[in-house]
């Protein structure tokens, strides 16, 4: 071989080896794109929950015990209006109560499942959720998910942002919601269907509306209710 022909086929294999780099440097480019793109939406979406959680988590039902929902600042009630109050979501003191995982739910069976007694003791919804069959809300829950904490349970139909402004509310269409866990709150959105309570305890905030009517299995029962928000038909007992 010339010396001129070794130059060549040197400066050939010189020029692929570089080539190769170059795509191999640009493949690594675009995973580590990818990747950083990936943890930036979890990031996002891990930001917006705890945003939503900020203010899902209330004190277990006071109103049994003397305390009143006025829509102003928090003081530990349950069931405060989330309207825009800098403590909407924490208990007494200032602190985030979101403790324990609630359930997030999207789809009609996550609803029914959370709601059970296998459930947990916060249920939110991020969307409008149409349910077929009747619903049960069964079980003993507890404030926070501690073993020791005041007996309470909560379904947010709503979004809020991080200055727990409610910014969407979601309407939870079921031809019947049964009540059967005690100090129940329902806030914010709507309940488009018939309620039946027969638990203690069952709120219904300021800002929830029960689109249909709302039956208790008995006068005790209903005594121990606390009615903030609208009922389109009946608030009766109802045997």
């Amino acid at each position: 071989m010339s010396i001129r022909s070794a130059d060549i086929f040197l400066n050939a294999a010189a020029d692929g080896k570089f080539r190769k780099d170059i795509r191999l440097q640009t493949k690594f480019n675009i995973v580590e794109e990818e990747t950083t793109v990936k943890i930036a939406k979890s990031l996002l979406v891990g930001g917006m929950v705890i945003a939503l959680l900020a203010g899902c988590g209330n004190n277990a039902n006071n109103d049994n015990t003397g305390n009143t929902n006025t829509g102003n600042t928090n003081t530990g009630n349950t069931g405060t209006t989330n309207n825009g109050n800098t403590n909407a979501g924490n208990n007494g003191n200032g602190n985030a109560d979101a403790m324990t995982t609630p359930s997030i739910v999207n789809q009609p069976d996550a609803f029914v499942n959370a709601v059970s007694e296998q459930g947990t003791w916060i249920i939110a919804t991020l969307n409008d959720l149409a349910i077929e069959q009747e619903v049960t809300v069964a079980g003993t829950f507890h404030d926070k998910g501690a073993a020791d904490g005041d007996i309470y349970r909560k379904i947010a139909l709503y979004a809020q942002d991080a200055d727990h402004n409610i910014t969407d509310s979601y309407t939870l269409s079921v031809p019947k919601l049964t009540v059967k866990s005690e100090n129940l709150l329902i806030q914010g959105g709507t309940v488009k269907g018939d309620v039946y309570v027969e638990a203690a305890g069952f709120h219904l905030d300021a800002t929830a509306t029960i689109d249909g009517n709302l039956y208790f299995s008995s006068d005790d029962v209903k005594n121990s209710a606390k009615i903030d928000g609208k009922v389109t038909g009946a608030n009766e007992v109802k045997q």
